[in-house]
């Protein structure tokens, strides 16, 4: 396969890039990325020595730049990872999950169907299908109940998607996945905030009670399934991707702590988030049916291996941690 890759450079998607490069699952693989806060040639430096990588910097919502990245790649696939991806950000400015998440996927959409390219994976996320009541777990089939405007632009995205499988007979899949966690995830999600903030004796932020649960996927578990759906889901289909581990997030805090040796005193009640949803369960049946795709990694192997890389790649941290991020850090949790 020929790919390309959006998103590439963020957490997912260079998780997915050195995955197919290192299984030898692609002859060749272009990166669009507009290397934004959370886009960091850092995550693609072992693939940047590759022969078969390529990496153009642009933005999905502007034509010019996916038309650039369609000519030079000549994908047969495109796997679309880019999105404004953080529930905090789209309530503090909703604008930009607006014009990437829907602007962005439309935009590739309408390149993907103009050129007749073969694949288009869409990966989303389980927060489309908002707080799921116990003792329920969210199958494809689940109602869409967004509850923020990331999760709102997502589930938007997923129907642009699939309206485009419908209408024009474009071979669309879309993937939603649970909480994915792993080395290089920038620290504005839980567990990297967690552990480089324990690390440094920081304060540790906690929304609420703690009490609301997540399903926690491995990042390389992840990468797995989104090239099983590549190589075997249907057009129009959806598939959910679990890691079959659910927490609440103190357990996950009290975890961490655990694991770096910090002080259980540097946990801070903090105001909760607004809409926060209390729970996300999913079930991957039909992934694992169709596919034979399980997770892997168990968590509490997965969290000790996240915990060692941030140990060993503090300047990695330190760098993705300058600037525009301490501003987002005392916005959102400042007067909190």
């Amino acid at each position: 396969m020929r790919l390309l890759v959006t998103g590439g450079a963020g957490f997912i998607g260079s998780a997915f890039v050195r995955h197919v490069l290192g299984a030898g699952q692609a002859d060749s693989v272009l990166v669009l990325d507009k290397l934004t806060y959370a886009g960091n040639m850092d995550n693609l430096a072992e693939a940047a020595a590759d022969p078969r990588f390529q990496f153009l910097r642009g933005d999905i919502a502007e034509p010019a730049d996916v038309e650039a990245a369609v000519n030079q790649a000549q994908p047969g696939a495109v796997v679309h990872f880019a999105a404004e991806s953080h529930v905090d950000r789209s309530i503090l400015s909703p604008e930009p999950v607006i014009r990437t998440n829907l602007n962005g996927t439309f935009t590739l959409l309408e390149a993907a169907k103009r050129h007749g390219i073969a694949r288009f994976v869409h990966v989303s996320t389980d927060e489309v299908y908002g707080s799921i009541p116990e003792p329920h777990d969210a199958d494809e089939t689940y109602p869409l109940i967004a509850s923020s405007p990331y999760s709102a632009s997502k589930a938007g995205s997923d129907l642009l998607a699939l309206s485009y499988f419908r209408t024009f007979g474009l071979n669309v899949s879309v993937t939603r996945a649970s909480n994915n966690y792993g080395p290089f995830q920038f620290p504005e999600k839980l567990i990297p905030l967690m552990i480089a903030n324990a690390l440094e004796g920081k304060p540790l932020p906690v929304y609420g009670n703690g009490m609301q649960v997540r399903d926690w996927l491995f990042v390389e578990d992840h990468c797995r399934a989104i090239l099983a759906v590549l190589r075997q889901g249907r057009a129009g289909e959806i598939y959910n991707i679990g890691g079959n581990r659910s927490l609440p997030n103190i357990e996950v805090v009290r975890r961490i702590i655990a694991a770096t040796g910090c002080s259980p005193d540097l946990i801070r009640w903090v105001t909760d988030r607004p809409g926060h949803d209390v729970r996300y369960a999913l079930t991957s049946a039909k992934l694992e049916r169709e596919t034979g795709w399980q997770p892997q990694v168990a968590f509490e192997d997965g969290l000790e291996r996240t915990v060692a890389w941030y140990r060993t790649h503090r300047d990695w941290v330190d760098r993705v941690r300058s600037g525009e991020y301490r501003r987002f850090y005392d916005q959102n949790y400042g007067n909190r």
